[in-house]
C-alpha cells in the first residue's frame, strides 16, 4: 500500500459518523468559512452524526489557515488533509478514499465554492431510503453558458461510452452509500483525472445499484474565481 493510502486509512478509521461530506478545496479563502457554516447548519437539521473531510489541493492563499481555524473550533466535525496540487478529480479521490476507510453509512460530495445550495439536501436525505446513489442534475445554473455547454459535451460523450444516459456525470452534488462507493472505486485508477465522471460511469454500469435523481439549481460562485481550464 502506498504512503498516500496509508495516510488516508489512518485518518479514515478514526471517523465514526453516519454521513461524511467530501469537499475538495482550492484557493477558497473568500468562500470556505461561510460555506462550512451554512452546510453545517443545514446538515444538523437531519443528523448530528456528520463530519467534513476537507482536502486542501495545494491552495496558495490563506485557505489552509482558515481550515485549521475551523478544525480547532470543532475537531470532531472537520478533518483536514493537505496535499500538493493535483486537480479537482484527484482531490475528490483522496476524499473518497478517506471516507471509504471509515464506518460511515453515506458519503456526500459537494464543492467548496458555494455553488451547491443546501436547500436541496432534505430531498437527497429522504431519497436514501430507497436508493444507493442520489445524484443532483443541474436543470438550471448561473455559472455561465460555457460551463453549461461543457457539461453537455461531457454528458453526451460519457453516455455514448456507457450505453446509458448519465444525465449530469460530473455534478458535484451526490450522495452515495459507502459500501457501493468503495466497490466502485476498485475499478478506477486512482490517478485518473476526471474522477467524478469515471465514478458515475462505473456506478451506472453496476446493474444492482438503485438510483434517484434530484433536480437542482446550480448557483454562481459565491466568491473567488474558478481555477479549472475548460479547454
Amino acid at each position: 500500500m502506498s504512503i498516500h493510502r496509508l495516510i488516508c486509512k489512518a485518518i479514515g478509521t478514526d471517523l465514526d459518523c453516519e454521513l461524511l461530506v467530501v469537499m475538495p478545496v482550492y484557493n477558497e479563502a473568500d468562500n470556505i468559512r461561510a460555506v462550512l457554516e451554512t452546510w453545517s447548519t443545514a446538515l444538523s437539521a437531519h443528523t448530528e452524526r456528520f463530519a467534513f473531510v476537507l482536502v486542501n489541493d495545494g491552495s496558495t492563499d490563506n485557505t489552509q489557515s482558515i481550515l485549521e481555524e475551523c478544525e480547532g473550533k470543532a475537531p470532531t466535525r472537520f478533518v483536514i488533509l493537505s496535499k500538493p496540487n493535483s486537480g479537482h478529480g484527484n482531490t475528490c479521490r483522496v476524499g473518497y478514499d478517506v471516507a471509504c476507510t471509515s464506518s460511515c453509512d453515506w458519503v456526500f460530495q459537494i464543492d467548496s465554492d458555494g455553488q451547491c445550495d443546501p436547500q436541496y439536501f432534505a430531498a437527497f436525505w429522504q431519497a436514501r431510503e430507497n436508493a444507493d446513489c442520489i445524484f443532483g442534475f443541474r436543470q438550471s445554473r448561473d455559472d455561465g453558458r460555457a460551463r453549461a455547454i461543457t457539461s453537455q459535451i461531457c454528458r453526451w460523450g460519457s453516455s455514448l461510452l456507457c450505453g446509458a444516459d448519465l444525465r449530469d456525470p460530473n455534478v458535484p452534488y451526490r450522495l452515495i452509500r459507502r459500501r457501493v462507493l468503495a466497490n466502485a472505486l476498485h475499478y478506477i485508477y486512482p490517478g485518473f483525472n476526471i474522477h467524478n465522471v469515471a465514478l458515475t460511469f462505473v456506478l451506472k454500469k453496476t446493474p444492482s445499484i438503485r438510483w434517484a435523481y434530484i433536480p437542482i439549481h446550480f448557483r454562481d460562485r459565491q466568491g473567488g474565481r474558478n481555477s479549472i481550464n475548460l479547454l
